[in-house]
Protein backbone atom coordinates (compact mmCIF):
# COMPACT_ATOMS: atom_id res chain seq x y z
CA UNK A 1 0.00 0.00 0.00
CA UNK A 2 1.39 3.47 -0.93
CA UNK A 3 2.47 6.13 2.03
CA UNK A 4 2.68 9.11 1.67
CA UNK A 5 5.10 11.19 4.06
CA UNK A 6 5.81 14.78 4.74
CA UNK A 7 9.36 15.56 4.71
CA UNK A 8 10.93 18.77 6.42
CA UNK A 9 13.52 20.42 4.63
CA UNK A 10 16.64 22.67 6.37
CA UNK A 11 16.32 26.30 5.15
CA UNK A 12 19.95 26.77 4.55
CA UNK A 13 18.72 30.87 3.54
CA UNK A 14 19.60 30.86 7.86
CA UNK A 15 23.25 29.27 7.46
CA UNK A 16 25.85 31.87 7.93
CA UNK A 17 29.58 30.56 7.69
CA UNK A 18 31.44 31.72 10.61
CA UNK A 19 35.58 31.54 11.23
CA UNK A 20 36.67 29.46 14.40
CA UNK A 21 37.24 31.49 17.19
CA UNK A 22 39.91 33.69 17.46
CA UNK A 23 39.94 36.25 20.48
CA UNK A 24 42.64 38.80 20.74
CA UNK A 25 45.03 38.05 24.14
CA UNK A 26 44.04 40.94 26.02
CA UNK A 27 45.36 42.13 29.99
CA UNK A 28 42.46 42.32 31.60
CA UNK A 29 43.21 45.57 34.63
CA UNK A 30 39.63 46.46 34.82
CA UNK A 31 37.20 45.89 37.65
CA UNK A 32 36.89 42.11 36.29
CA UNK A 33 37.23 39.33 34.96
CA UNK A 34 40.54 39.24 35.69
CA UNK A 35 43.57 36.92 33.90
CA UNK A 36 42.70 33.43 35.00
CA UNK A 37 46.17 31.77 35.85
CA UNK A 38 47.22 29.57 32.67
CA UNK A 39 47.04 26.05 35.56
CA UNK A 40 43.66 27.14 35.47
CA UNK A 41 42.81 27.29 31.95
CA UNK A 42 44.54 24.12 31.60
CA UNK A 43 41.97 22.41 34.53
CA UNK A 44 39.62 23.98 32.61
CA UNK A 45 40.26 22.01 29.31
CA UNK A 46 40.44 18.67 30.45
CA UNK A 47 38.17 15.79 29.66
CA UNK A 48 35.26 16.21 31.73
CA UNK A 49 33.56 13.33 33.74
CA UNK A 50 30.13 12.67 35.18
CA UNK A 51 28.99 14.78 38.13
CA UNK A 52 28.56 12.25 40.15
CA UNK A 53 31.64 9.99 39.14
CA UNK A 54 33.70 8.86 42.50
CA UNK A 55 36.58 11.01 41.33
CA UNK A 56 34.14 13.92 40.80
CA UNK A 57 32.92 13.40 44.32
CA UNK A 58 36.19 13.45 46.05
CA UNK A 59 36.83 16.67 43.88
CA UNK A 60 34.11 18.49 45.22
CA UNK A 61 35.13 17.84 48.95
CA UNK A 62 38.33 19.02 48.02
CA UNK A 63 36.84 22.80 46.56
CA UNK A 64 35.12 23.11 49.79
CA UNK A 65 37.70 22.63 52.26
CA UNK A 66 39.73 25.03 50.16
CA UNK A 67 36.87 27.35 49.84
CA UNK A 68 36.54 27.59 53.98
CA UNK A 69 40.74 28.18 54.12
CA UNK A 70 40.17 30.84 51.80
CA UNK A 71 37.12 32.75 53.26
CA UNK A 72 38.63 31.20 57.02
CA UNK A 73 35.47 29.76 58.53
CA UNK A 74 34.60 26.22 59.66
CA UNK A 75 31.06 26.71 58.32
CA UNK A 76 29.81 23.47 57.09
CA UNK A 77 27.68 24.90 54.04
CA UNK A 78 30.59 26.17 52.17
CA UNK A 79 30.22 25.71 48.13
CA UNK A 80 30.18 27.29 44.91
CA UNK A 81 27.38 28.00 43.46
CA UNK A 82 26.59 26.97 39.77
CA UNK A 83 26.53 30.45 38.19
CA UNK A 84 28.11 33.68 38.74
CA UNK A 85 28.87 35.74 41.50
CA UNK A 86 25.40 37.11 41.51
CA UNK A 87 23.97 34.12 41.50
CA UNK A 88 25.70 33.22 45.58
CA UNK A 89 24.26 36.56 46.37
CA UNK A 90 20.79 35.92 45.15
CA UNK A 91 21.30 32.65 46.74
CA UNK A 92 21.94 33.98 50.74
CA UNK A 93 18.83 36.25 50.40
CA UNK A 94 16.75 33.61 48.83
CA UNK A 95 17.58 31.11 51.39
CA UNK A 96 16.68 33.62 54.65
CA UNK A 97 14.84 36.14 53.94
CA UNK A 98 10.97 35.43 54.25
CA UNK A 99 8.14 37.55 53.21
CA UNK A 100 8.15 40.93 55.41
CA UNK A 101 11.09 40.10 57.13
CA UNK A 102 13.19 43.60 57.74
CA UNK A 103 16.64 43.57 55.72
CA UNK A 104 19.28 46.90 56.28
CA UNK A 105 20.98 47.60 53.39
CA UNK A 106 24.15 49.87 53.85
CA UNK A 107 24.50 51.43 50.58
CA UNK A 108 27.83 53.02 50.15
CA UNK A 109 28.18 51.98 45.79
CA UNK A 110 26.20 49.95 42.82
CA UNK A 111 26.27 46.76 44.71
CA UNK A 112 24.66 47.77 47.59
CA UNK A 113 21.73 48.85 45.60
CA UNK A 114 22.27 45.37 43.70
CA UNK A 115 21.29 43.96 47.49
CA UNK A 116 18.66 46.44 48.05
CA UNK A 117 16.81 45.09 44.27
CA UNK A 118 16.89 41.34 45.38
CA UNK A 119 15.84 41.71 48.75
CA UNK A 120 12.90 43.15 47.38
CA UNK A 121 12.22 40.95 44.95
CA UNK A 122 11.96 38.65 47.89
CA UNK A 123 9.51 40.75 49.55
CA UNK A 124 11.72 41.75 52.99
CA UNK A 125 10.58 44.97 54.19
CA UNK A 126 14.14 46.76 52.77
CA UNK A 127 15.63 49.55 54.95
CA UNK A 128 18.61 51.56 53.89
CA UNK A 129 21.51 53.45 55.36
CA UNK A 130 23.72 55.69 52.76
CA UNK A 131 26.76 57.24 52.68
CA UNK A 132 28.28 58.95 49.65
CA UNK A 133 30.09 56.58 47.20
CA UNK A 134 33.77 56.60 48.17
CA UNK A 135 32.70 56.71 52.04
CA UNK A 136 32.29 53.98 54.61
CA UNK A 137 30.18 53.34 57.43
CA UNK A 138 31.66 54.00 60.93
CA UNK A 139 30.11 51.22 63.94
CA UNK A 140 28.43 53.99 65.37
CA UNK A 141 25.91 54.91 62.38
CA UNK A 142 25.12 50.77 61.47
CA UNK A 143 24.26 50.35 65.22
CA UNK A 144 22.27 53.58 65.22
CA UNK A 145 20.61 52.27 61.79
CA UNK A 146 19.98 48.53 63.44
CA UNK A 147 18.20 50.63 66.98
CA UNK A 148 15.92 52.22 65.03
CA UNK A 149 15.24 49.65 62.58
CA UNK A 150 15.54 46.69 64.24
CA UNK A 151 15.74 44.11 61.51
CA UNK A 152 16.70 40.11 60.46
CA UNK A 153 19.19 40.95 58.91
CA UNK A 154 22.18 43.47 57.60
CA UNK A 155 23.30 43.36 54.44
CA UNK A 156 26.93 45.08 53.75
CA UNK A 157 29.46 45.18 51.00
CA UNK A 158 33.12 44.34 52.29
CA UNK A 159 34.63 45.34 49.13
CA UNK A 160 32.49 47.96 46.94
CA UNK A 161 33.74 47.39 43.50
CA UNK A 162 32.09 50.39 42.18
CA UNK A 163 34.30 52.81 44.68
CA UNK A 164 37.56 51.07 45.83
CA UNK A 165 35.88 51.16 49.30
CA UNK A 166 37.23 48.59 51.75
CA UNK A 167 34.64 48.24 54.24
CA UNK A 168 36.11 48.03 57.90
CA UNK A 169 34.46 44.93 59.66
CA UNK A 170 35.83 45.01 63.09
CA UNK A 171 32.91 44.99 65.61
CA UNK A 172 30.12 44.49 62.88
CA UNK A 173 29.07 41.16 63.65
CA UNK A 174 29.46 42.00 67.43
CA UNK A 175 26.40 44.30 66.66
CA UNK A 176 24.74 41.85 64.94
CA UNK A 177 24.66 39.61 67.49
CA UNK A 178 23.87 42.42 70.25
CA UNK A 179 20.52 43.11 68.11
CA UNK A 180 19.70 40.05 67.02
CA UNK A 181 20.04 40.19 63.29
CA UNK A 182 22.33 38.26 60.86
CA UNK A 183 25.20 39.49 58.87
CA UNK A 184 25.24 39.26 55.10
CA UNK A 185 28.49 40.34 53.19
CA UNK A 186 29.84 40.84 49.88
CA UNK A 187 33.22 39.79 49.81
CA UNK A 188 33.02 39.39 45.56
CA UNK A 189 36.32 41.55 45.34
CA UNK A 190 37.91 40.66 47.99
CA UNK A 191 38.21 36.85 48.43
CA UNK A 192 41.79 35.82 47.54
CA UNK A 193 43.05 39.53 48.15
CA UNK A 194 42.27 40.96 50.90
CA UNK A 195 42.19 39.79 54.55
CA UNK A 196 38.98 38.17 55.66
CA UNK A 197 38.21 36.27 58.78
CA UNK A 198 34.22 35.21 58.14
CA UNK A 199 34.19 33.32 61.70
CA UNK A 200 36.50 36.04 63.38
CA UNK A 201 34.02 38.79 62.13
CA UNK A 202 31.15 36.50 63.12
CA UNK A 203 29.84 36.86 59.52
CA UNK A 204 26.41 34.19 59.00
CA UNK A 205 26.70 34.56 55.56
CA UNK A 206 29.17 35.50 52.56
CA UNK A 207 29.02 35.19 49.01
CA UNK A 208 31.85 36.02 46.20
CA UNK A 209 32.72 34.95 42.14
CA UNK A 210 35.22 33.17 41.10
CA UNK A 211 36.77 35.49 38.49
CA UNK A 212 38.43 38.16 40.59
CA UNK A 213 41.12 37.02 43.25
CA UNK A 214 40.63 33.47 42.39
CA UNK A 215 41.86 33.75 39.07
CA UNK A 216 39.23 31.50 37.15
CA UNK A 217 36.96 32.17 34.94
CA UNK A 218 33.26 33.58 35.93
CA UNK A 219 30.87 30.80 36.03
CA UNK A 220 30.93 29.86 39.84
CA UNK A 221 29.84 31.79 43.03
CA UNK A 222 31.28 30.56 46.24
CA UNK A 223 28.61 30.54 49.02
CA UNK A 224 29.28 30.21 52.86
CA UNK A 225 26.38 29.80 55.50
CA UNK A 226 26.78 30.15 59.01
CA UNK A 227 25.24 27.97 61.75
CA UNK A 228 22.94 31.19 62.91
CA UNK A 229 22.22 31.59 58.98
CA UNK A 230 21.29 27.73 58.65
CA UNK A 231 19.11 28.19 61.15
CA UNK A 232 17.35 30.90 59.86
CA UNK A 233 16.85 29.10 56.57
CA UNK A 234 15.61 25.61 58.27
CA UNK A 235 13.22 27.74 60.69
CA UNK A 236 10.91 28.80 57.41
CA UNK A 237 7.31 28.40 57.23
CA UNK A 238 7.31 27.71 53.60
CA UNK A 239 10.08 26.26 51.00
CA UNK A 240 12.94 28.64 49.41
CA UNK A 241 11.48 30.18 47.07
CA UNK A 242 14.40 29.54 44.22
CA UNK A 243 14.53 26.07 43.40
CA UNK A 244 17.82 26.68 41.83
CA UNK A 245 19.59 28.03 44.73
CA UNK A 246 17.39 26.69 47.70
CA UNK A 247 20.45 25.29 49.58
CA UNK A 248 18.57 23.01 51.87
CA UNK A 249 18.27 20.55 48.20
CA UNK A 250 22.22 21.59 47.64
CA UNK A 251 23.09 20.88 50.55
CA UNK A 252 22.23 16.83 49.82
CA UNK A 253 23.99 17.11 46.56
CA UNK A 254 27.50 18.82 47.96
CA UNK A 255 26.99 17.08 51.77
CA UNK A 256 27.42 13.58 52.70
CA UNK A 257 24.26 12.02 51.03
CA UNK A 258 25.41 13.43 47.49
CA UNK A 259 22.31 12.87 45.77
CA UNK A 260 21.99 14.64 42.50
CA UNK A 261 20.14 18.60 42.47
CA UNK A 262 21.33 19.52 38.71
CA UNK A 263 24.03 18.73 36.00
CA UNK A 264 27.32 20.76 38.05
CA UNK A 265 29.51 22.72 35.42
CA UNK A 266 31.92 19.90 35.86
CA UNK A 267 35.22 21.69 34.39
CA UNK A 268 34.33 24.97 36.38
CA UNK A 269 34.84 23.14 39.34
CA UNK A 270 38.35 21.66 37.95
CA UNK A 271 39.34 25.14 37.42
CA UNK A 272 38.02 26.35 41.09
CA UNK A 273 39.99 23.52 42.28
CA UNK A 274 42.98 24.63 40.73
CA UNK A 275 42.23 28.10 41.59
CA UNK A 276 42.02 27.10 45.51
CA UNK A 277 44.58 24.99 45.84
CA UNK A 278 47.31 27.93 43.66
CA UNK A 279 46.31 30.03 46.83
CA UNK A 280 46.57 27.71 49.41
CA UNK A 281 50.34 27.16 48.12
CA UNK A 282 51.08 30.56 48.00
CA UNK A 283 49.75 31.38 51.51
CA UNK A 284 46.47 33.70 51.70
CA UNK A 285 48.00 35.89 54.13
CA UNK A 286 50.72 36.07 51.28
CA UNK A 287 48.75 36.32 48.38
CA UNK A 288 47.00 39.43 50.89
CA UNK A 289 50.49 40.58 51.35
CA UNK A 290 51.30 40.40 47.33
CA UNK A 291 47.99 42.15 46.83
CA UNK A 292 48.99 45.03 49.02
CA UNK A 293 52.19 45.57 47.86
CA UNK A 294 51.39 45.64 44.29
CA UNK A 295 48.44 48.07 44.80
CA UNK A 296 50.70 50.36 46.71
CA UNK A 297 53.23 50.52 44.27
CA UNK A 298 50.71 51.40 41.85
CA UNK A 299 48.74 54.15 44.08
CA UNK A 300 52.54 55.83 44.28
CA UNK A 301 53.05 55.60 40.30
CA UNK A 302 49.63 57.30 39.82
CA UNK A 303 50.33 60.01 41.97
CA UNK A 304 53.70 60.82 40.81
CA UNK A 305 52.04 61.13 37.57
CA UNK A 306 49.97 64.04 39.05
CA UNK A 307 46.75 62.05 39.24
CA UNK A 308 44.81 61.64 42.49
CA UNK A 309 43.14 58.32 44.08
CA UNK A 310 39.18 58.28 44.60
CA UNK A 311 39.56 56.78 48.03
CA UNK A 312 42.12 57.58 51.24
CA UNK A 313 44.68 55.43 51.95
CA UNK A 314 44.01 54.18 54.74
CA UNK A 315 40.54 52.58 53.49
CA UNK A 316 42.06 51.53 49.73
CA UNK A 317 40.97 48.13 48.22
CA UNK A 318 44.28 46.86 47.13
CA UNK A 319 42.83 44.82 44.70
CA UNK A 320 40.58 47.31 42.84
CA UNK A 321 41.57 51.24 42.53
CA UNK A 322 39.65 54.41 41.85
CA UNK A 323 41.79 57.14 40.00
CA UNK A 324 40.09 60.70 39.60
CA UNK A 325 39.83 61.65 35.61
CA UNK A 326 41.90 64.34 35.58
CA UNK A 327 40.09 67.66 34.74
CA UNK A 328 39.72 68.02 30.51
CA UNK A 329 40.30 64.39 29.89
CA UNK A 330 38.26 61.99 28.04
CA UNK A 331 38.42 59.26 30.54
CA UNK A 332 36.52 56.76 28.15
CA UNK A 333 38.17 57.73 25.24
CA UNK A 334 41.75 57.35 26.91
CA UNK A 335 40.11 53.55 28.11
CA UNK A 336 39.10 52.96 24.61
CA UNK A 337 42.70 53.66 23.42
CA UNK A 338 44.34 51.43 26.06
CA UNK A 339 42.17 48.56 24.78
CA UNK A 340 42.24 49.04 21.07
CA UNK A 341 46.28 50.19 20.65
CA UNK A 342 47.61 47.71 23.62
CA UNK A 343 45.22 45.57 24.79
CA UNK A 344 44.90 46.45 27.98
CA UNK A 345 41.33 46.82 29.93
CA UNK A 346 40.46 49.39 32.77
CA UNK A 347 37.55 49.98 33.54
CA UNK A 348 35.23 53.74 33.94
CA UNK A 349 32.84 54.70 36.61
CA UNK A 350 29.49 53.31 37.37
CA UNK A 351 26.00 55.34 39.05
CA UNK A 352 26.83 58.78 40.47
CA UNK A 353 31.11 58.19 39.47
CA UNK A 354 30.13 57.75 36.07
CA UNK A 355 32.84 59.44 33.59
CA UNK A 356 34.59 60.24 37.35
CA UNK A 357 36.70 58.03 37.82
CA UNK A 358 38.53 55.16 36.58
CA UNK A 359 39.17 51.51 37.76
CA UNK A 360 42.13 49.56 38.24
CA UNK A 361 42.48 46.12 39.21
CA UNK A 362 44.86 44.07 40.26
CA UNK A 363 43.56 41.14 41.17
CA UNK A 364 45.30 37.23 41.76
CA UNK A 365 47.12 36.34 38.95
CA UNK A 366 47.47 39.82 37.15
CA UNK A 367 48.72 41.36 40.70
CA UNK A 368 52.27 41.86 39.98
CA UNK A 369 55.34 44.42 39.56
CA UNK A 370 55.51 43.56 36.00
CA UNK A 371 51.73 44.88 35.37
CA UNK A 372 52.37 47.77 37.29
CA UNK A 373 54.93 49.27 35.54
CA UNK A 374 53.69 48.24 32.42
CA UNK A 375 50.41 50.35 33.09
CA UNK A 376 52.40 53.31 34.65
CA UNK A 377 54.47 53.49 31.64
CA UNK A 378 51.36 53.65 29.78
CA UNK A 379 49.93 56.01 31.94
CA UNK A 380 53.12 58.22 31.50
CA UNK A 381 53.08 58.21 27.66
CA UNK A 382 49.48 57.80 26.55
CA UNK A 383 47.60 60.09 29.23
CA UNK A 384 49.11 63.23 27.48
CA UNK A 385 47.36 63.02 24.14
CA UNK A 386 44.18 63.16 25.75
CA UNK A 387 44.73 66.51 28.07
CA UNK A 388 41.91 68.54 27.02
CA UNK A 389 40.41 66.23 24.89
CA UNK A 390 37.35 67.02 26.53
CA UNK A 391 36.96 70.59 25.61
CA UNK A 392 38.28 69.87 22.52
CA UNK A 393 35.43 67.14 21.43
CA UNK A 394 33.17 70.00 22.44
Amino acid sequence: MATSQSLLHVDDRHRKSFAPIATPDRLLLGPGPSNAHPTVLQALARTPIGHLDPLYVELMGEVQELLRYAWQTDNRLTLPMSGTGSAAMEATIANTVEPGDTVLVAVKGYFGLRLVDMAGRYRANVKTIEKPWGEWFSLEELEAALIEHKPTMLAIVHAETSTGVCQPMEGVGDLCRKHDCLLLLDTVTSLGGVPLYIDEWKVDLAYSCSQKGLSCPPGLGPFTMGPRAEAKMEARTDKVPNWYLDVSLLNKYWGSDRVYHHTAPVNMNFGMREALRLLAEEGVEQSWARHRHNAEALWNGLESLGLSMHVPADRRLPTLTTVRIPEGVDGKAFSQHLLNQHGIEIGGGLGSLAGKIWRIGLMGYNSNPENVTHLLNLFESELPKFSGSVASAA
